[in-house]
């Protein structure tokens, strides 16, 4: 197994933004933090999980969250910078406009998903209502079911809960998505 380095990290932060006509956050020492957590989250769970949100370990919770997570293009269309400011665009890099706070965009039921598969161990040692309510939650958890989207725009097709916030193709905004039906879904 290659080892994963900081240098690793920011040459393919570096690559998205440039493809994607962002840039790194313009602080230093953010930066460094947040290539830092990128990395340490990687080496963890095996894939960049969002260094600023908590993550199951799960990559089926998280992977709305692995870096460049879903919500970072409107994050920056909206405020010029993602939640966490490592994806800028080019007037805060330049200094035109200061480096923004970003308010959470994730829904609260996914934040919650990866609270729950995080501290699942330790509640499975409590007694009582704390142990009921967490085996409801994983039961909630594990009856969500990935869906097959499409973009009716470019026809990129992903896999997961909902459909992204923008197509990672074409820019095509959520509302381009339908949902593709298998015959696997009329089975009952």
């Amino acid at each position: 197994m290659t080892e994963i380095t900081i240098e690793m990290v920011l040459k393919r932060a570096e690559a998205d933004a440039q493809t994607y006509g962002y840039y790194l956050t313009p602080d230093p020492n953010l930066l460094q933090g947040l290539l830092e957590g990128l990395k340490v989250n990687e080496e963890r769970y095996g894939y960049p999980s969002c260094p600023c949100r908590l993550a199951s370990g799960k990559f089926e919770y998280d992977r709305d969250i692995i870096c460049p997570c879903d919500y970072r293009d409107p994050d920056v269309a909206e405020f010029g910078a993602c939640y966490c400011r490592l994806y800028v665009s080019k007037d805060v890099f330049e200094g035109k406009k200061e480096l923004p706070t970003v308010p959470e965009r994730r829904p609260l039921e996914k934040q919650s998903r990866a609270y729950m598969a995080t501290s699942t161990s330790k509640a499975e040692t409590a007694v009582g209502q704390t142990t009921v309510t967490v085996k409801a939650a994983e039961k909630e958890i594990a009856e969500t079911k990935p869906k097959l989207w499409y973009c009716k725009q470019c026809g990129y097709v992903v896999f997961r809960d909902e459909p992204p916030y923008i197509c990672p193709i074409c820019k095509a905004k959520r509302e381009m998505f339908a949902e593709i039906k298998t015959r696997i879904d009329f089975v009952g």
